[in-house]
């Protein structure tokens, strides 16, 4: 065993014993979508005396903590988004409307003298006072605040029930604010009693909650002595507990509003995670039991090394505190597949080398799997940071659980690339030392040439003969995508339209027809209903409020019986509107990014052919969800990026391979290289692909309704982009060359040279 084989196999041990004892110490943090709970974003905004800047959004949150502290939720979470947006997550809170309005509530308190009641001319002038409606639907014309929620030192709900006063507000006064009420108390108490003017209006964001008469015991000018008070107004506990709640925790420094709010309940969260596992663990069988079958021996070494890498980036999730979202898990069992390719890249390179050097060595297996691994470093690592791209793309631009997902397949992809290239590479070393391992190419794999290399040497077909018929093909499939796009439309999901989603499960099946008429009577005409199952119902209106949805919960209860709520998403318009715009920022950047970085790694023809490829991917797989109804929101988004990331991924390999060919016949046409590069890396692309779409039909079947729309997205991309990555991307770039004026017309026919068969002609390796 050689040194670097050694300094491998020690790293590989460390990390993996430090990964185990990280997953045996620690648990992971779960988003909401997976624990239940909910989860608000809102919005700050400006008023006639603050500005909506960074400064009052951190105020505003320091303010809400406060609140959330006070309602005893266990472990939220409370930061800043932006300039002027603040993002509260509650776990296992699965009713937010109490929490919402608690928190949404500005609680500017108030303390004014009453200057009586106002007449039609009083209140037709134009005057600094405000006229106001008091508790009992009556109105009172008030002068300036005399003391503001800012001097309250202590505030609880209290009941009375000896005197039948019931629930009411205390207040405690700091020391300056005790001598203002004091003040306040004595001018009211110069007026005669049952005097209008008698009153203290206490106000709470601009309505009087209560106004009571100073005691006929008050003399003028003393007021009242006493550093306390009580707001009285036949409050329910509720009211009570939550007044008190909002004038302890103080007022916020700007309004704000509610532009989202995501809920789901910690059953849904359970079945996704369930799902999820049994979907890794099938997909991540079936993908170890077919590289085994294809690489014998190194391939099972693989499969070891790919458990490691589980182990690995479950471990590193872990310690770095990512919390784990719906999206993220399903990254997470994506990466599982993904991660064999690098393994595949490296066994096919050794796969050629062995071939070529057997005979004429000692140790062809150990030199021809050094010599792959080290020839397939530059497709592995070109090939990742494209990938790398998308998920910083989806991290930067994404909005909660698609950062999740970005997180999570950027960690994937770090990952995989050490599983690959240093304890698979380690395994395979040690295995390679074996003379029982040498001696039988049938056992090690890497002897074996393998069915589809032998087929295409047999058969050495002669590709690109007539590019532009490829070209062709291309153009029709994208055109009726685009067809399906303009006669279909797109079915844009709340988050990019704004409105409210909303899952029910009912204990009696309901049909959708019966749903949809149910929904009708109760006013709910423009409601789109859909189910996934007998028991299953998703209703989508627009912006609707709380009681709006409890009349829709208790239309489908009419009909289905006892219906639970199991999802609930709102989204504002302005916020829609502008998730809408950073999708199409995202796109347009996934494409300026992969062209900038595949000029500076290849040649221009070959950058503009790859986004040229990774754009008809997206365009066709934005038709097929056109056509089929299915719909486009921040999971599909997610899913589409990474999409972008695999068809990059895939061209980068082809092109890797046609750079290193034509390099070796300098000056002479693109078509032979690029020919010969396609046919040799078509087992990587079949047998990656295989990996990836074990994974995603393990997902598409099992993982629920929640993912099984990302899993589609992502099985259409695959399989789209391995098509356009040869078909689409060779021949753009054999257009490009053929029209360089320093370079000589790729598409004209090679002739073989005397002595030199077919296989030599299009430069395949036998």
């Amino acid at each position: 065993m050689t040194r670097a084989t050694t300094v491998r196999a020690v790293l590989a041990a460390v990390v993996l014993l430090v990964s185990l004892f990280v997953t045996l110490t620690m648990s992971p943090r779960l988003g909401l979508d997976l624990q239940g709970g909910t989860r608000l974003v809102l919005q700050a905004k400006d008023s006639p005396t603050a500005k909506a800047d960074r400064e009052s959004t951190d105020r505003t949150v320091e303010v809400l903590r406060q609140r959330i502290d006070a309602l005893g939720v266990a472990e939220p979470t409370v930061t800043r988004s932006g300039e002027d947006r603040v993002l509260i997550e509650l776990p296992d809170v699965t009713d937010p409307r109490e929490a919402a309005e608690v928190l949404g509530r500005t609680a500017q308190l108030t303390f004014h003298a009453v200057l009586g009641v106002p007449d039609d001319a009083a209140s037709n002038r134009e005057t600094k006072e405000l006229v106001l409606p008091d508790e009992s639907g009556g109105r009172l014309r008030l002068g300036a605040p005399d003391l503001s929620g800012a001097g309250v030192k202590d505030a609880r709900a209290e009941f009375d029930g000896q005197r039948g006063a019931g629930w009411s507000v205390s207040l405690d006064f700091r020391d300056d604010a005790s001598r203002d009420w004091t003040r306040l108390t004595g001018e009211a108490a110069c007026h005669p009693p049952q005097d209008e003017r008698r009153r203290v209006a206490i106000v709470l964001d601009e309505k009087v909650i209560s106004s009571p008469q100073v005691s006929p015991s008050v003399t003028c000018g003393a007021g009242l002595p006493s550093g306390t008070t009580q707001i009285t107004g036949s409050f329910s506990a509720d009211e009570a507990k939550n007044l008190a709640l909002l004038i302890k925790g103080g007022a916020l420094p700007v309004p704000v509003e509610v532009v989202e709010q995501r809920t789901v309940g910690p059953t849904l969260g359970a079945e996704a995670i369930s799902a999820s596992a049994r979907a890794a663990v099938i997909g991540a069988g079936l993908t170890a039991l077919f590289i085994t079958f294809v690489y014998r021996l190194f391939g099972g070494l693989a499969a070891l090394a790919l458990a490691g890498y589980t182990l690995i980036s479950y471990a590193a999730l872990v310690a770095l505190g990512v919390t784990l979202t719906l999206p993220g898990l399903a990254g997470f069992v994506l990466a599982i597949g993904m991660a064999v390719d690098a393994n595949v890249l490296a066994f096919e390179r050794a796969r050629e080398e062995y071939a070529s050097r057997s005979g004429r060595t000692s140790r062809p297996l150990r030199s021809a799997l050094a010599a792959g691994f080290r020839n397939a470093r530059t497709a592995v690592f070109d090939s990742n940071v494209t990938t790398l791209l998308a998920a910083g793309l989806l991290f930067g631009l994404g909005s909660g659980p698609v950062k999740g997902f970005g997180v999570t397949l950027a960690i994937g992809v770090l990952v995989s690339m050490f599983s690959a290239l240093v304890i698979a590479r380690a395994l395979t070393e040690i295995a390679a030392g074996s003379g029982f391992v040498t001696d039988f190419p049938g056992v090690n794999g890497i002897g074996l040439r393998g069915r589809v290399r032998t087929y295409l040497t047999r058969r050495a077909p002669q590709l690109f003969r007539r590019s532009r018929r490829w070209l062709g093909v291309s153009t029709v499939v994208v055109a009726l995508a685009v067809l399906g796009v303009t006669l279909r439309g797109l079915n844009l999901g709340v988050e990019f339209t704004g409105g409210r989603l909303m899952e029910y499960t009912t204990s009696r099946p309901v049909g959708i027809d019966t749903a949809r008429t149910a929904l009708a009577d109760a006013g709910f005409a423009d409601a789109e209903v859909t189910t996934a199952g007998e028991r299953e119902l998703s209703v989508r209106t627009g912006d609707t409020g709380d009681r709006a949805e409890a009349a829709i919960r208790d239309a489908l209860s009419a009909e289905g019986g006892a219906t639970t709520k199991v999802r609930d998403d709102l989204i504002g318009p302005s916020l829609g509107d502008e998730l809408r715009r950073h999708a199409l920022i995202a796109l347009g950047i996934a494409v300026g990014a992969q062209l900038l970085y595949l000029a500076v790694r290849f040649r221009w023809s070959f950058a503009v052919a790859s986004v040229t490829a990774m754009v008809h991917d997206v365009v066709i797989l934005v038709g097929v969800f056109a056509w089929l109804g299915r719909p486009i929101d921040g999971i599909f988004l997610a899913a589409l990026l990474t999409v972008i990331g695999y068809s990059v991924n895939d061209s980068v390999v082809v092109f890797d391979r046609v750079r290193e060919l034509w390099a070796r016949r300098p000056g002479s046409p693109l078509l032979p290289a690029a020919r010969a590069a396609v046919l040799q890396t078509v087992p990587r692309t079949v047998n990656t692909g295989m990996g990836a779409l074990f994974i995603l039909t393990a997902l598409a079947v099992l993982g629920g309704d929640s993912l099984r729309d990302f899993a589609l997205a992502l099985l259409i991309g695959i399989c789209v982009g391995t098509y356009s990555s040869v078909f689409t991307a060779v021949p753009v770039a054999l257009e490009m060359e053929s029209r360089r004026k320093d370079g000589a017309p790729t598409r004209q026919r090679q002739r073989p040279k005397p002595g030199r068969g077919r296989a030599a002609d299009n430069g395949a390796r036998v």
